[in-house]
């Protein structure tokens, strides 16, 4: 069992920067396996943003290229989205996910994967 909790959303300007966290608790480190961050706007579907194996081999949607860095520390349980370069197209629920310990790679997995998810963080971005 995996459980997430994000934190740091807040409403920014456009070009502000923001950085999310997700504290992640499990029984054992092995059940974590990949995570992601992923956002829902309102009247629109939930989409991956950014990936990360437990190796730190990220992976990211074109839309977030060169804004958005993630980051995990295995040690310390947590993972982080750092996004910059705001833009008011980023508003939406964020929420950060893990896929548990049988995907611990990443590519090719899509949102039936992860298992585990967070209760999101609202980030605005106004213009």
């Amino acid at each position: 069992q995996v459980q997430l909790a994000e934190s740091g959303g807040a409403s920014v300007e456009t070009g502000g920067s923001l950085k999310l966290s997700c504290a992640v608790s499990a029984g054992h480190s092995d059940l974590i396996g990949c995570m992601g961050w992923f956002r829902q706007a309102p009247g629109k579907e939930r989409e991956g943003i950014a990936f990360i194996d437990p190796a730190g081999l990220t992976n990211y949607a074109d839309f977030v290229k060169g804004r958005f860095t993630i980051s995990r520390d295995n040690t310390d349980n947590t993972l982080d989205l750092q996004m910059d370069s705001l833009k008011p197209e980023d508003t939406a629920m964020y929420y950060c996910a893990s896929a548990g310990g049988g995907w611990y790679r990443c590519p090719g997995l899509v949102l039936r994967h992860f298992s585990y998810w967070g209760q999101g963080t609202h980030v605005t971005v106004s213009s």
